[in-house]
């Protein structure tokens, strides 16, 4: 049995990656200098993989930025705003279509989204009438070499062609992207023909196996794949399915030709026995019985009588060891986690450890291993008898929920005409998300508190001084709606989990979110409840700093749940409603402390959606519910905002309505308003603010730019209940070019607002 991984973490244990490529983008370092982090960095991640035991080592998996981007580049598929020329497609012009800036060159960046259910972002590809194919990098085929040369066994890694296609979007709504289906299948073949000498196998990544199928997906499949095994030749390919069951779409999936076949058993090990009972006797089962999305140590026994259920029915020779998959979301190696707290330390596995535990099954299934295997039954039990994770208080509480826990006293209509009165904001009201730029200086202030070079009463007294100079910028710029900048945060989910109870920290747990962007999610391993408030002297010290009015900035159940590593031994929906009990508290106390609007963001609330229609009504009725038991506790005056970032919500918007948050705001620069479309179509009852400017690229947007986009919402949304405001936070941006895009954004409002008026 061969034992593999279908990816591993690309950032490097202390974020080399990041660093690298935020001293390129800064021309700190040139391109050659760029590169070697990358070679560095694959081989030392395919030797951590090759120490622990694992067999076959995915190549291919490792990206500058996004393998989505890295793919569209690949096969050709640059957007002609990016005025590619040449041969190959570089570095810098994915970095300029992820960006959208390159030098003094700007260009709208492509969109990003999530990768199905999980918080990564990838660039969404293009696609458009008489677009042209061909192969157009060689990266895939110099990173096998690499490998070769180390010599490791290894297995190239790439998205399937009709998971590209899939993933991505039109440009022009007449046009069918599946048009494109055989001018890209014949790079793919030329691609397959390559590397088909140079190794065993070949991975083909097709999730979308796991949701419904599109029509012309299910019917084009099966010949797609016809041609490329016969591209193939002597390489073996492996079609893998993870972030779910394969369901409706089994007997398609097990009549593809080709030599293996990929399941994830962790989220769906229900699976298994229709898959055993239909797998055809020339196909290699590839099991993925360890938990590539989630922090906890593997439950051994269970793992491996799942695998020995399998062996019984199609022998060893037909079967293959693996995560569920790619290890992408999770962080790189626990072993740099000293600090972390010791009773917890061993329930976990970070990627390197979920190696070894691959390896260990394999073992095991082999005999051997039982000192490995004694070790991890220990912890298990150890977490399952834990006093930690059962708090009676917080059971009782829930208990005792109420209907009308979950419901305002008033309707938005009549909501709206009382915070008219008490707010009076103009029309088309400015406002931002929440974050402002977290700079050099106040990051440098954070590690000297945290080293305790400061005491706890200057650090305050510091970041008061950074709200003060957030407040009055705000004021000078014209901001209608004003926030505190969130300086004290390190992030929007960590810093609320760190003053929780149930949760606990890494130093080094990153995991990459996009490009650069690194998150650091705090592990959620039993009973949630709030003993303290977390944000509301900063907000009322803000507040105490202007007349106009300053919103209370909170994360919402559903985000600090989907952001968080979390525990799998209770269902997700009975966490969240302990969540959302927490962040109830602290919307009452905001409310008391004189705080009239409160913004409770669920980023996260479609990124949760499961991928079958079937299972929507599920998640959301206990998604929405969460948001509204947070929520609901407040008087008609107080205004509820949320912000949703990087989705598609055209299909949920009745859902995002019974959410009844006074105002939505929403990202749509990057798609130039596509996200309105739903609104033209369902009657939304509340004020919405789809987001103009593009806060994940370095560009700024012009003034012409904004006004076209205000005038597109305004023709789908009613001007008076019409916000403007940016896509996201700007904690990531850098303050001239903050200044600038708010700038254009108040004079965009203003220039509406005339142009309102004299009609």
């Amino acid at each position: 049995m061969l034992t593999h991984t279908l990816g591993f973490p690309r950032i490097g244990s202390r974020r080399e990656l990041k660093k690298a490529l935020e001293a390129y983008w800064k021309q700190e370092l040139d391109l050659s200098q760029l590169l070697q982090v990358g070679r560095d960095l694959r081989r030392r991640h395919w030797l951590l993989q090759h120490q622990t035991g694992v067999d076959l080592l995915p190549v291919g998996d490792f990206s500058f930025y996004d393998h989505m981007l890295d793919l569209t580049a690949m096969l050709g598929a640059v957007p002609e705003r990016f005025g590619w020329q040449g041969e190959t497609v570089d570095p810098d012009t994915r970095f300029f279509m992820a960006r959208g800036v390159c030098g003094q060159k700007t260009a709208p960046a492509m969109a990003m989204n999530k990768w199905f259910d999980s918080n990564y972002h990838y660039l969404v590809p293009e696609f458009w009438p008489g677009q042209q194919f061909r192969l157009a990098t060689t990266d895939l085929f110099e990173q096998l070499s690499e490998v070769r040369q180390a010599g490791l066994a290894a297995k190239p890694v790439l998205v399937g062609p009709m998971t590209f296609l899939a993933m991505g979007r039109e440009t022009d709504a007449l046009f069918d992207r599946w048009e494109h289906l055989p001018a890209v299948l014949a790079v793919y073949e030329e691609i397959l023909v390559r590397l088909s000498d140079r190794c065993d196998w070949i991975q083909l990544d097709e999730p979308i196996l796991a949701t419904d199928l599109s029509g012309p997906a299910r019917a084009h499949f099966h010949a797609a794949y016809r041609g490329l095994a016969a591209a193939a030749g002597p390489a073996r390919l492996l079609v893998a399915s993870y972030f779910g069951a394969l369901g409706d779409n089994l007997d398609l999936t097990l009549s593809l030709p080709v030599a293996a076949l990929h399941v994830d058993l962790v989220r769906a090990p229900e699976q298994l026995t229709p898959i055993l009972e239909r797998v055809p006797e020339s196909l290699t089962l590839s099991l993925g019985l360890v938990d590539g999305r989630n922090v906890w140590r593997t439950d051994m026994d269970r793992a491996l009588a799942v695998a020995r259920q399998a062996w019984a029915m199609v022998g060893p020779d037909r079967l293959m060891l693996a995560p569920s998959c790619s290890l992408l979301h999770v962080p790189v190696d626990l072993e740099h986690e000293t600090e972390l707290d010791e009773e917890i330390r061993p329930w976990l596995a970070f990627a390197v450890q979920k190696c070894r535990e691959t390896a260990l099954l394999g073992m095991a299934l082999a005999g051997r291993g039982a000192a490995a295997l004694a070790e991890s039954r220990a912890a298990c039990a150890a977490r399952q008898t834990s006093r930690r994770v059962r708090r009676t208080s917080v059971r009782q509480r829930l208990a005792a929920l109420k209907p009308d826990m979950y419901q305002r006293s008033a309707s938005a209509p009549e909501r709206r005409r009382v915070q008219q009165e008490r707010f009076r904001l103009p029309p088309l009201p400015t406002t931002t998300i929440g974050s402002f730029p977290q700079t050099a200086e106040i990051r440098a202030l954070r590690q000297r508190y945290r080293q305790g070079r400061i005491g706890e009463q200057d650090y305050r007294a510091a970041l008061r001084h950074v709200i003060g100079e957030v407040i009055a910028c705000q004021e000078q710029l014209g901001l209608d709606v004003l926030v505190h900048g969130e300086a004290e945060r390190t992030d929007m989910v960590e810093y609320f989990a760190e003053h929780l109870d149930g949760f606990c920290f890494t130093r080094n747990g990153w995991v990459q979110s996009y490009g650069s962007r690194c998150v650091k999610p705090p592990i959620l391993f039993g009973d949630v409840e709030r003993v303290r408030p977390m944000t509301v002297d900063w907000i009322r010290y803000a507040q105490s700093l202007t007349e106009r009015p300053v919103k209370g900035m909170l994360t919402g159940p559903v985000t600090l749940l989907c952001w968080s590593f979390v525990r799998d031994d209770q269902p997700r929906a009975e966490t969240c409603r302990q969540l959302a009990l927490a962040v109830r508290d602290e919307v009452l106390d905001l409310e008391r402390a004189g705080i009239g609007m409160i913004q409770i963001d669920e980023a996260a609330l479609r990124e949760g959606l499961p991928l079958r229609r079937s299972e929507w009504q599920e998640y959301l009725s206990w998604a929405v519910d969460a948001f509204r038991l947070a929520t609901a506790v407040v008087r008609d005056e107080t205004q509820i905002h949320s912000h949703m970032c990087y989705s598609e919500f055209n299909e949920i918007v009745p859902w995002i309505a019974r959410m009844d948050a006074d105002v939505i705001s929403i990202e749509a620069s990057r798609s130039g308003m596509e996200l309105l479309r739903a609104f033209e179509e369902f009657a939304f009852p509340n004020d919405i603010g789809p987001g103009i400017w593009d806060i994940h690229s370095p560009r700024v947007p012009s003034l012409p730019e904004l006004i076209e986009l205000l005038r597109r919402a305004a023709r789908v949304v009613p001007p008076e209940r019409l916000w403007v405001n940016p896509d996201c936070g700007l904690k990531t941006r850098a303050w001239p070019e903050t200044l600038e895009a708010l700038q254009n954004m108040v004079k965009a409002a203003g220039e509406l607002r005339f142009f309102l008026e004299e009609k």
